[in-house]
């Protein structure tokens, strides 16, 4: 059974490596993801980011999820990184992430999700499961991230 909660001091390797692990990240994007758990874990007064672990029956992490409000705007919520060991991929882990991250976005007042990630053949599982999860893609911009990496953008209502 899978439980899902806030991650912890204690969960911030385990994050980093099945970060490094998902073969999809480059390390500057690692980086990026340690440098926003710092601050989600050791910054009291930010409210940028926050993450949540989908952990087994042991607590052993199996994915992570964080995601933060989108400046600016009136319930709109960013969906920054997603990602699930790769042992456990096509298990229900990332599912189950996205809807109790909808669920507490829809506590708090959110409307709308927005996901933007890579339009190269390596994510193509990725932008496949967000469909899968009813999520609309509404953008594509060539070359964004660098040539021949396109950027496309995805966004869910929540009702």
């Amino acid at each position: 059974m899978l439980t899902i909660r806030r991650v912890e001091e204690r969960d911030r390797e385990t994050i980093l490596q099945i970060s490094s692990a998902v073969g999809v990240f480059t390390q500057e994007e690692v980086n990026t993801v340690d440098e926003l758990l710092q601050a989600h874990l050791y910054d009291p007064e930010q409210h940028d980011y926050h993450f949540f672990a989908a952990c087994d029956d042991s607590d052993r992490v199996l994915g992570f999820v964080c995601f933060g409000p989108t400046a600016l705007t009136e319930g709109t919520f960013d969906l920054y990184w997603i990602a699930v060991d790769k042992s456990t991929q096509g298990g229900g882990v990332g599912r189950a992430l996205m809807e109790s991250t909808e669920d507490y976005l829809r506590d708090a007042g959110g409307r709308l999700v927005v996901v933007e990630t890579s339009g190269t053949p390596a994510y193509a599982p990725t932008r496949r499961f967000y469909e899968r999860l009813g999520y609309e893609g509404h953008l594509s911009a060539p070359d964004y991230y660098r040539p021949g990496d396109d950027l496309i953008v995805y966004t869910k209502h929540l009702h």
